[in-house]
């Protein structure tokens, strides 16, 4: 295996690939109709670095952490040109009766530590800052359940890359050397019909996931459906395994009757993210789906723009305002249906030929 890159020593990267925690907050903002919430928003990014601090260190053990991600129609209020080269508005997909829905965000506060109680500070303090300037979309409050498993009862993020790994997969290099330190992260929010799913026989299950309940083994391939969830979302190419990074939480509110998944998958390309929700929702080939869909529904999703700390940190609070002079976002690329390769090659940098 090659070794991976090193990132410039002067570029800081996020907590991306943080260890995963108990707890966290999910915060999805709009930015309102008003050039000082954007001068508002542009100071509040070099100050956040040190909000974190802050509300760390009441605790530093507990391993609060919190990742500020920007959507397409953001960057260009916020930021201008130039622009992260992948950067587009989340890929609608809509197969059968399956919906992978696309829903508005411009700003994302992945918060998350062993503790709720610094997630719940550290959120309160951000919306304290920026209340004025936003309006949300959407705030879920994940936890652990269990040993890391998800409510349906399977294990939850067994096949994360780890160390280098996890830094290839998920940290921009070469290929973008402007935003080099960055990452791309896509989320949707999933509600699970409880009843439905827990009326099926164990056995039944484990096919529609690929892997036993108990014990978290996965399922051989001689008895693991094509149609498994573990199977359509492996990608590869040119015999590499192309990874991304999960951080997967379960929320809920028993009391009315809502169980759910967020998915939060972080990757240096958004190609492979998107690659793995065409496999689920219209299938590989197409109609052989995920039938996990046919018992959880996706009510948000949203694709985002991770820049390196060290970009947010040098955000000038008197930065010109970049949006009446900013270009129209780029569309979504074709569908991954209509074009099979990725196009990614080692994801180190290398040109299509």
């Amino acid at each position: 295996m090659d070794a991976p890159e090193q990132l410039n020593e002067a570029v800081l990267p996020q907590s991306v690939i943080a260890p995963l925690t108990r707890a966290a907050i999910f915060l999805v903002v709009c930015i309102r109709q008003d050039p000082d919430a954007r001068a508002s928003l542009r100071s509040f990014c070099a100050d956040l670095s040190g909000l974190i601090r802050a509300v760390e260190f009441r605790d530093i053990e507990a391993g609060l952490n919190c990742i500020a991600a920007f959507g397409s129609g953001a960057w260009d209020k916020l930021f201008g040109s130039p622009r992260p080269a992948e950067l587009h508005p989340f890929q609608e997909i809509r197969s059968g009766g399956r919906h992978a829905v696309s829903t508005p965000g411009d700003i994302l506060f992945h918060i998350r530590a062993k503790r709720m109680d610094l997630c719940f500070e550290l959120a309160t303090h951000i919306m304290d800052s920026i209340g004025d300037a936003v309006s949300i979309v959407d705030e879920v409050h994940g936890f652990r359940y269990f040993d890391d498993r998800d409510v349906i009862g399977f294990v939850d993020g067994t096949e994360n890359p780890r160390g280098d790994a996890a830094r290839e997969a998920v940290l921009i290099g070469d290929e973008d050397p402007a935003f080099a330190g960055g990452s791309y992260v896509i989320v949707q929010k999933y509600l699970h019909d409880m009843k439905a799913w827990n009326a099926l026989r164990v056995e039944a299950q484990e096919n529609i996931i690929g892997r036993r309940k108990l014990s978290d083994i996965e399922l051989s391939d001689a008895e693991k459906p094509a149609s498994a969830h573990n199977a359509l979302t492996v990608i590869e190419e040119n015999g590499k395994q192309l990874q991304i990074l999960r951080d997967n939480m379960p929320f809920g509110r028993p009391g009315h009757g809502e169980f759910g998944t967020y998915f939060i998958g972080y990757s240096r390309t958004p190609r492979i993210t998107e690659t793995m929700l065409q496999n689920m929702f219209v299938g590989r080939p197409p109609g052989n789906y995920d039938r996990l869909l046919d018992f959880s529904s996706a009510v948000t999703g949203s694709l985002f723009f991770v820049p390196s700390a060290t970009f947010l940190d040098n955000i000038g609070p008197n930065a010109p305002d970049p949006a009446e002079a900013s270009a129209p976002p780029p569309s979504a690329p074709p569908s991954s249906a209509d074009d099979t390769s990725l196009r990614i090659g080692s994801l180190k940098g290398e040109k299509d030929e």
